[in-house]
């Protein structure tokens, strides 16, 4: 028998346990050709990415929940998994981002855990002054009411020639005018505030303030600018030949000349954008308005006051000049 038919006669007559360990030694070669193929690389390199997860509270009005839903949502993307905020939830997750629509939500996600991190829309600035405060607390805000600031620059760009702006407050809403008090200079103007000590004193108060500015600024401040009082403090304004600026969108048309206001789709995306910071950082922005903006106004107010009133684009335009301005200014 020659050696090739001695090997065949060997390999034909090998014991089942050499047979299955040769098997074994084939099935192991194929998959380590297989572990460096094109196909074995796509398949190991492709995980499924795990969604980031932020919760939203809502507020009292659903249209608007819905509303900011929706833009969130386009905002943040596919990547994100938005879930609504149900109360107790903190003590399973602590550390997930809140939005909360609305001071009513905001409160109440601080007064169930103030270590949870809580992003406020549609809240004032006292709101998020007084949270951080706390040096555990990780707040921060997008603000959506007009800065003072810009609605000055909006009654700057409407009256040219104005000079002095007068402002109403009640005693324990003064300071709401304190920072613009300084930055007035800047955009060439002064200001007052006058202090409004008790409601059979509003009238009186306006009546003084309108002698002494060129345009009322009104600040979001319920206190004074309430549906009980917006009729006659405009009424008393339009008879003496003034305009009022702000306090925000709805109030124009009610009887404001005019008032600059933030798109909701503005404060959606400096909302995801301040998330997206959130988990890269593990920390907020500071609180901040959006630099889109848009400007309400009261065409007939305009033309019963014999206002010339330039289109909103030009404007939009004016108001931007003028912030430009004073923000070179400040940092001159």
């Amino acid at each position: 028998m020659n050696k090739t038919a001695d090997i065949k006669h060997k390999d034909q007559h090998a014991s089942p346990g050499l047979r299955a360990f040769q098997l074994a030694l084939m099935v192991l070669a194929l998959l380590t050709c297989l572990a460096g193929s094109p196909l074995s690389l796509a398949q190991t390199s492709s995980p499924t990415t795990a969604k980031s997860l932020v919760y939203i509270a809502d507020s009292e009005n659903e249209r608007l929940n819905r509303r900011l839903r929706e833009l969130l949502m386009d905002a943040f993307g596919e990547s994100v998994m938005v879930r609504p905020f149900v109360p107790g939830q903190t003590s399973q997750d602590s550390e997930s981002p809140v939005i909360a629509i609305g001071p009513t939500a905001f409160t109440t996600v601080r007064s169930e855990n103030k270590r949870v991190p809580v992003l406020g829309l549609l809240v004032d600035e006292p709101y998020i002054s007084r949270s951080q405060d706390d040096p555990d607390s990780q707040v921060s805000a997008v603000f959506s009411t007009p800065p003072l600031i810009r609605q000055v620059a909006l009654g700057k760009a409407i009256l040219p020639y104005s000079t002095l702006v007068a402002m109403l407050a009640r005693p324990d809403t003064e300071h709401l005018y304190d920072s613009l008090i300084r930055d007035l200079e800047h955009l060439d103007m002064e200001g007052r505030v006058f202090l409004i000590p008790s409601d059979e004193r509003l009238i009186p108060t306006l009546i003084r303030a309108l002698d002494y500015g060129d345009f009322v600024l009104a600040a979001s401040d319920d206190s004074v600018y309430n549906p009980r009082t917006i009729k006659h403090i405009l009424l008393t304004s339009y008879r003496r030949n003034r305009i009022v600026i702000g306090p925000v969108q709805a109030y124009v048309k009610a009887g404001s000349l005019a008032s600059t206001f933030t798109p909701l789709s503005a404060v959606a995306q400096m909302t995801a954008d301040y998330v997206r910071h959130f988990w890269q950082s593990n920390a907020f922005p500071e609180p901040a308005h959006p630099n889109e903006f848009g400007i309400e106004i009261n065409h007939q107010v305009g033309r019963s006051l014999n206002i010339p009133l330039p289109e909103r684009d030009v404007l939009n335009d004016l108001v931007i000049q003028r912030l430009e301005s004073a923000e070179a200014s400040k940092n001159e």
